[in-house]
């Protein structure tokens, strides 16, 4: 009879030890998401900053291809009107 308590009490532990390792794996699982998450937050504000830079780049060279083609355009323009206005004389 006392083996049959002591083997009940004893059929716990396994139980008891498997729980305490689940709790103490729970733990490091939420310490180590913690950090991949922290680290992910920390990736995803250097991504938006160099995004930003690139925006900047690229709004500063649209400025730039604009102004050339201004350069450009106007100068076309005054030849057109120039062709234009000989060829009436000719005609």
């Amino acid at each position: 009879m006392r083996t049959d308590r002591i083997g009940k009490t004893l059929s716990h532990l396994p139980d008891l030890t498997t729980r305490a390792r689940l709790r103490e794996t729970e733990l490091c699982l939420r310490k180590e998401i913690g950090q991949v998450h922290s680290d992910l937050k920390a990736e995803i504000k250097q991504v938006r900053s160099e995004i930003e830079q690139v925006h900047s780049e690229l709004k500063t060279e649209i400025a730039n291809v604009k102004l050339d083609l201004i350069k450009w355009i106007v100068p076309m323009m005054f030849a057109q009107v120039a062709v234009i206005a000989a060829l009436v004389k000719l005609l």
